[in-house]
């Protein structure tokens, strides 16, 4: 198992088996935590070019250092160069998704091999005994580019540059003791060591245990942030998937609740309910196959949606052929009335524009779209228990929907709404398209009292 690897359980067909985390995950789940790595990678390289030009500026602008003999090697410029093509190269591969696992790995020795060895042309510069290169500052950078390697989120490529650094820096003591093995180097007095060239060699093991603590510390880190990396950008995939099944104030209350969602909690709201409907569809799909049914349907609705969710209307349910949309019900509206009228409009002429279009097509059979609007207080909230959890709406605008949308039939007619959701919507700006025909006294069935109807047209 990877460094930093949790393990999820999964059924399978031979039953229940451990796997990692990230392997119990879908493909487009780990895609999704590729891409945010491969950014990464990018970061990474950006970063690293600008402390090759910060490196470039500060090697320009310094003056040549005292003790450096005249016509001694000078490989600052080439360890540069060098450092600089590489990193160009690595930048461009990165843009290019092209950063499998092994070429990271030469990535981080190159980048240790390049500092380190500079480190280690100290003493040939500056013409010294090789203990000289141990007291460079230089070695801090090593932190730099351990730390570099926490922006990808994965605790093993720290943990790689960690070792290579703290192993690249024994060996330079251990180069460093050889060289001078002759010359009694080695001390353990920390005057003598802090004003001359000797080798304290505790001090050179504190660099090392400093490095090694550094690093555990950052992968112990990163261990915890690649669990939460994993988590995040699996349930970000999941409010995402919400939003396809459920309406995006759904989706939001869901994936947004600051406490675990149970049924019987709801809240009042004065909003608008629209019934869309296909008037006599269930003969009509009886008489074709269940692929051209469904066909058909998706046809049909990929009209009706987009035309709701343009007049602010949220889809409540799928029922068949029936389409039943809200309208300031997830989310409070001043202009519920008017924009369920709107859509309803809309929603007419959606249906003439896919009837044109199935005739052109081939097909002889007209479909008519029945829609009904109604509106005032009801009750939107989460019903069902704690194995299968549902938002929805409850009350009479609700009910008197679905009555006028059977009862247009009945009329001869394709949309109604009551005289009361006419006038609201009327006082909240909705223009009708041709003056709605108003229906005095009206008889609905389920329906005690008689009511003000009024007719639209698109």
């Amino acid at each position: 198992m990877a460094l930093g690897e949790t393990m999820e359980r999964v059924t399978g067909g031979d039953g229940h088996r451990k796997v990692p985390l990230e392997q119990a995950l879908p493909e487009r789940v780990r895609q999704a935590i590729r891409d945010q790595e491969e950014f990464s990678e990018i970061l990474i390289g950006w970063a690293q070019l600008a402390i090759v030009a910060t490196f470039a500026v500060l090697y320009a602008l310094a003056p040549r250092a005292a003790g450096a003999a005249v016509g001694a090697l000078q490989p600052v410029p080439f360890a540069l160069g060098g450092y600089f093509l590489f990193t160009i190269a690595r930048l461009t591969l990165a843009y290019r998704r092209f950063t499998p696992g092994w070429f990271l790995d030469l990535s981080i020795a190159l980048d240790m091999a390049l500092l380190l060895g500079l480190i280690w042309t100290f003493h040939l510069q500056y013409q010294q005994p090789a203990s000289f290169y141990l007291k460079s500052p230089t070695l801090l950078y090593v932190f730099i580019f351990i730390a570099l390697r926490a922006l990808r989120f994965d605790p093993r490529f720290v943990l790689t540059a960690g070792l290579m650094a703290a192993g690249g820096w024994l060996v330079l003591v251990f180069y460093a003791v050889a060289q001078d093995l002759d010359m009694d180097m080695v001390t353990r007095n920390y005057v003598e060591y802090l004003t001359g060239n000797k080798i304290l060699m505790g001090a050179e093991f504190d660099k090392v245990i400093s490095i090694l603590l550094v690093t555990l510390v950052l992968t112990l880190a990163l261990v915890r942030a690649r669990k939460l990396l994993v988590t995040a950008v699996r349930e970000g995939a999941a409010a995402d998937d919400l939003k396809r099944f459920f309406a995006p104030e759904i989706a939001q209350a869901i994936t947004g609740a600051e406490h675990e969602i149970a049924a019987g909690q709801g809240e009042a709201r004065n909003a608008a309910v629209l019934m869309i409907d296909i008037r006599n569809f269930t003969g009509f799909a009886a008489s074709i196959p269940p692929n051209d049914v469904m066909r058909l349907l998706a046809g049909y609705q990929a009209h009706m949606v987009p035309v709701i969710q343009r007049c602010g209307g949220s889809i409540d349910k799928f029922l068949g052929d029936g389409i039943m949309a809200t309208f300031g019900a997830g989310k409070p509206s001043e202009t519920a009335a008017a924009d369920a009228l709107r859509a309803m409009q809309g929603v007419l002429e959606a249906a003439r524009i896919w009837n044109a279009w199935r005739a052109a097509a081939g097909y002889t059979q007209v479909l008519t779209v029945n829609a009904a609007a109604a509106s005032g207080m009801l009750i939107w909230g989460a019903v069902g228990d704690e194995s299968r959890l549902e938002y929805t709406v409850i009350g009479d605008p609700v009910n008197l929907a679905a009555k006028l949308e059977k009862h247009n039939k009945a009329l001869g007619v394709a949309a109604l709404t009551t005289g009361a959701t006419l006038d609201a919507a009327l006082d909240q700006g909705f223009e009708p398209a041709k003056p709605p025909h108003r229906i005095p006294g009206a008889l609905v069935g389920g329906i005690d009292e008689p009511l003000e109807l009024a007719v639209i047209d698109a």
